[in-house]
């Protein structure tokens, strides 16, 4: 008990505590976490943490494989769309009063049907419902055995159950704690809640039991601690961790971006002695969407939206507004690292093209020069200002409406907005995740269709992939999708995010990987 008084009490023995660092892993959440509980991590913020402390019936590594988990095999029949998983009988909860006398417990396949039973219930309203809105049943054979069994096929299953919202969670804590479960966490996972003084510092400790190993049989994870910090300011998070209090950071804001990278991203030479830059591509496309049942007959001319496709130069946006840390979206909706992103021909910068489609609409229109009017919020308005001047220069009027994000994440779900700028984060690692956003049967708010496209072909294509299993078949499927949005232009493509991380010298294994998402079992630090 000692111990854990030195690791994290703030006296003022820095000696004592300097000893123990390098086994603590420490970052800053510039966001709030509202909830520590898996029915309601739907955002990085909460997934973080919740990766930490939970496990479910099967993982991701950093290539978006599938890999096992708690299940340790399964198989998939594929004439009745039933998946049946073999669990491990090693996997125990963290010790907990609610097991009596600070105990623990196995976790069995009862302990998922439980879970998923929660999660889909009206009286929890979890955000994830919806990941299990193809299961027609599940049951628990035995201790070991679970079923699945889906209402139609659906090939993109398995990336879903990987997601945190279908983690295990016991009964008796849900029970113990209540909705105080948000705050008292309970899980399998390689760390285990200790404290969280809200807004201020949350700390989970080390899982003596878990049960995942290294290749060489050591017990993971090999840290004893994290600790987890919440300054809202991106520049205050920047100076911490440029001053060693933190061991790495995650994206690249504006307020610092000059000061750590160079324009053609690279890291700054002060900063190469103590930091690795991380880059991979990120299942993130940013984009700007057209609202397709606005009355502004901008919106509905198909030639002012392909003239804004042309009229910009997206390499040129992402070298000076990005420094580098971008893919230009030249191509289709479905960004770089999923299958169907296939280097189909989408936009690339060609103003005289862009000119002669504004005269072509303007000589249907009566000569009016066309306007139009984007809505975002300030983390994104440098990127809007840019192609406000280039097209401009084309002969477009364009007008700014900037908003916080609530305000235009509520506008753009109401079709308020006639153009709104956006984003979409891969929930799962399929590219049907991205294709959803244009099958009509998902406007608005029934879906995640906020353009509110619609096109016969692309919807009875859409249909026609979640019955064939084999990705090579499906991904070219895919492709085509992408090109039938692609040449309709219900939005405009900006660029392909990548994740960046800058990641202190004294910690080793972290990774990266498409989603994001931060994984901390195998990390090791030095002294």
């Amino acid at each position: 008990m000692l111990s854990v008084i030195l690791l994290f009490s703030n006296c003022s023995d820095n000696n004592k505590n300097d000893s123990k660092d390098h086994l603590v892993f420490r970052y800053n959440e510039h966001s709030n976490i509202a909830s520590l509980d898996p029915a309601f991590s739907r955002n990085p913020q909460t997934i973080w943490p919740t990766n930490q402390l939970f496990n479910g019936l099967v993982q991701l590594d950093d290539s978006l494989n599938i890999q096992p988990d708690i299940a340790k095999s399964w198989t998939i029949n594929d004439s009745t769309s039933t998946y049946t998983f073999t669990l491990r009988d090693d996997v125990y909860f963290h010790k907990n009063k609610v097991f009596g006398n600070d105990s623990t417990r196995k976790a069995v396949a009862s302990d998922f049907v439980y879970s998923f039973d929660r999660i889909t219930s009206e009286a929890l309203a979890s955000p994830g419902s919806w990941v299990l809105k193809t299961v027609a049943s599940y049951k628990a054979i035995n201790d070991t055995i679970l079923e699945i069994q889906l209402k139609k096929p659906f090939p993109a299953f398995l990336g879903l159950l990987s997601m945190r919202y279908c983690s295990v969670v016991p009964k008796e804590a849900i029970d113990f704690y209540g909705s105080e479960f948000r705050r008292n966490p309970v899980g399998t996972g390689p760390f285990q809640f200790k404290m969280w003084e809200e807004n201020v510092k949350l700390i989970f400790r080390k899982n003596p039991i878990y049960f995942e190993t290294d290749n060489q049989g050591t017990k993971l994870p090999y840290l004893e601690a994290v600790a987890i910090t919440f300054l809202p300011d991106k520049q205050s998070e920047f100076l911490q961790f440029a001053q060693g209090k933190i061991d790495f950071m995650s994206g690249l804001d504006n307020s610092y971006k000059d000061e750590i990278i160079t324009t053609t991203g690279q890291l700054q030479p002060k900063y190469k002695k103590n930091v690795n830059l991380i880059t991979t591509p990120y299942l993130n496309t940013e984009y700007l969407g057209f609202y397709m049942d606005s009355e502004n007959e901008e919106i509905q001319s198909h030639l002012i939206r392909q003239a804004i496709n042309y009229g910009f130069d997206r390499q040129k946006m992402v070298t000076y507004l990005r420094n580098g840390m971008g893919i230009p979206a030249i191509n289709g909706f479905i960004p770089k690292g999923l299958a169907g992103f296939n280097n189909i021909e989408g936009y690339n910068y060609n103003p005289d093209k862009a000119r002669s489609l504004i005269a072509q609409y303007q000589e249907l229109n009566g000569n009016s020069a066309p306007k139009v009017t984007i809505g975002t919020n300030a983390q994104y308005l440098d990127v809007c200002e840019y192609i406000q001047r280039e097209l401009e220069k084309l002969g477009i009027n364009i007008i700014i409406d900037v908003m916080p994000a609530s305000t235009l994440r509520q506008m753009k779900s109401g079709g308020e907005l006639p153009i709104f700028r956006a984003s979409w984060v891969a929930d799962y690692p399929d590219a049907e995740n991205y294709l959803s956003l244009f099958y009509s049967p998902n406007f608005t708010p029934n879906g995640p269709n906020y353009t509110h496209y619609k096109n016969e072909l692309f919807d009875s294509l859409y249909l026609n992939a979640q019955n064939i299993s084999d990705i090579e078949i499906r991904k070219a499927l895919y492709t085509t999708m992408d090109s039938i949005v692609i040449a309709d232009a219900p939005l405009v493509p900006l660029y392909y995010d990548m994740a960046v991380r800058f990641v202190s010298k004294k910690v080793s294994g972290l990774g990266i990987n498409p989603q994001n998402f931060l994984f901390l079992k195998r990390v090791k630090k030095v002294k």
